[in-house]
This record gives C-alpha cells, sequence and structure tokens, in this order.
C-alpha cells in the first residue's frame, strides 16, 4: 500500500490529528476512525452502499461524531499498480467527502487490504462468510493504519 496525494492536500498530514478512513465498495463501504497520536484505528459498523453511492446521512453522522480532520478513502489498483473502473468511483467518492464536508482527502492504495483483512480474521479462528461478517471495517483500519506509517 502507498498514499497517493489528492488535489485537495491543502493540509500537510503532520497536522492531521484524527481521519475517518473508508474501504469504497459498491455494496458496503467499511470505515474506521483513526489518530495520529498512536498512529491506530479501530475498525466502525460497515455503511451499506447502492451501486457505489452511501447514505450520506449515515456518513454525516459519523463525521458529526468523530470530528475527522480529514478523510482516508482506499484506491483499489489493479496488482500492476494501474487504476480501474473502482479507482475512479472511489476518487469520486472521495471528492464528494470533501466536497460535503470540507475536509482534505488522502487517497491510500489498498492493494490486498480486504485478502489481508480476511487472513487476519481466519487466522484468529473467526467465521468465513464475509458476506455476514464483513471484514470491511478491518480493511478500513488496515488503510488508515498505513496511511499513518507512510504519511510520518
Amino acid at each position: 500500500m502507498t498514499a497517493t496525494p489528492s488535489s485537495s492536500d491543502q493540509q500537510k498530514p503532520n497536522i492531521v490529528n484524527s481521519v475517518l478512513g473508508f474501504d469504497f465498495g459498491t455494496s458496503r463501504m467499511g470505515a474506521a476512525i483513526g489518530q495520529s497520536i498512536t498512529g491506530t484505528a479501530r475498525p466502525l459498523a460497515p455503511l451499506k452502499a447502492k451501486d457505489g453511492i452511501p447514505n450520506w446521512d449515515e456518513i454525516a453522522k459519523l463525521v458529526d461524531e468523530w470530528q475527522p480532520d480529514a478523510f482516508v478513502v482506499g484506491l483499489p489498483l489493479d496488482m500492476d499498480g494501474t487504476e480501474n473502473e473502482m479507482c475512479q468511483r472511489a476518487r469520486k467518492f472521495a471528492k464528494r467527502l470533501h466536497g460535503r464536508f470540507n475536509r482534505p482527502y488522502f487517497m491510500m492504495d489498498e492493494r490486498l487490504s480486504s485478502y489481508e483483512a480476511k487472513g487476519q480474521v481466519i487466522a484468529q479462528g473467526g467465521h468465513r462468510n464475509f458476506k455476514e461478517n464483513s471484514v470491511d471495517g478491518l480493511a478500513a483500519q488496515m488503510i488508515v493504519e498505513t496511511w499513518f506509517m507512510e504519511s510520518q
């Protein structure tokens, strides 16, 4: 995973105290809240989406509750590093976050984050039905924590 700057990088990452991170998906989006002091994040409940469009009221509640300084959105690049349609959709989502909530956003290469999250759940003896037992929040947590590590 590598951080990629966004067009709204007006605020330097070293002055970002908390971020709300997202693992973009078309039917469900992972969310996590992270803080820079410890460089850690914790998963939040996944958000339902319809064809990549979230319930913006749910996101507004998260923003109101957690008051993040910025957003980090996973960029689902292909394994060779090229962009695909999902990358365009994730960027559009990030730009809408910025437009609605007036906070900077950062894109984070999230190749294999969902795969790693599933592996972590299996290694801990967790349930393998990932449709019913979402790992989206855990993937968002990994995206945020990796962003913290790479933004230092």
